[in-house]
């Protein structure tokens, strides 16, 4: 990544990128697939992101890659290749200029709401930033072109773009029909926790579903009203370091994960 300056303010934002990946994983919200990225800060029409390796495996700035927001091409001719959907970020970035930090997940546990008709919704108080209303869910099939191909990843700018839309109420993740989510943030460390507490709420709604189904209990489970949920993600946010710190010390012992910087 030999066309953007190795200062220690951005090479520190390198390391977070890498711990990102690795918290991911360690919490499985990602697997071989999936990928977190930042818009840089000394030029908002660039982001990084990893090159198109499993996100466990990144370990160094040779994996990171500098990409233009404005067609999600590499600044480098010879950069490595890089993840077919990451006009996922491009296109968010580009209409949203408030977000600094996207991730996009394939979680097991979030991707039966993408299907069944059943609103994701917040839950519980370390998930406020999902809201009361239940998560919007971008279809692919509802923006097919001639050109893009129909296997639901969103490989193209007409994809992106529709997906980036759905962030246009000032939702924080969007549920991605049959395939994952994105979420969306100011920083890495923000988008990171959200990612991880978007998969929790998802298990926490469905176990409550379960038991609902099982003992006959009707009514509907219980989510966070709209005052709730601002409250408690003001808090959460606040709170931020905490877990981030937790996770990078849970990574930096984990063998698994490597980081040379």
């Amino acid at each position: 990544m030999a066309a953007l300056p190795h200062t220690d303010d951005l090479r520190k934002l390198y390391s977070k990128l890498i711990d990102g990946s690795h918290i991911l994983h360690l919490h499985q919200v990602v697997d071989a697939y999936g990928h977190l990225s930042f818009r840089y800060p000394l030029d908002p029409d660039i982001f990084v992101m990893s090159r198109n390796v499993a996100p466990a495996q990144v370990s160094e700035i040779r994996d990171l890659v500098a990409y233009r927001v404005g067609d999600a091409e590499p600044l480098e001719a010879e950069s490595p290749p890089g993840f077919a959907e990451r006009r996922i970020h491009s296109e968010v970035y580009k209409r949203h200029p408030q977000v600094n930090a996207v991730v996009h997940s394939h979680s097991e546990a979030v991707v039966p709401y993408t299907i069944s008709g059943v609103p994701l919704r917040a839950v519980s108080h370390m998930c406020g930033f999902l809201g009361a209303n239940g998560l919007p869910v971008f279809d692919t099939a509802d923006h097919m072109e001639n050109s893009d191909v129909d296997d639901l990843l969103v490989r193209s700018e007409n994809m992106g773009a529709h997906l980036a839309k759905h962030f246009d109420d000032g939702n924080n993740v969007t549920l991605m029909r049959g395939h994952g989510f994105t979420v969306v943030a100011s920083s890495i460390e923000l988008a990171v926790m959200r990612a991880v507490y978007t998969q929790k709420n998802a298990s926490i709604q469905t176990t409550a579903l379960m038991l609902q189904g099982v003992t006959g209990v009707t009514g509907g489970v219980k989510s966070l009203s709209k005052d709730e949920c601002m409250a408690s993600d003001k808090t959460t946010q606040w709170s931020l370091m905490r877990p981030w710190n937790l996770w990078v010390q849970e990574i930096e012992c984990n063998k698994v994960y490597k980081k040379m910087l």
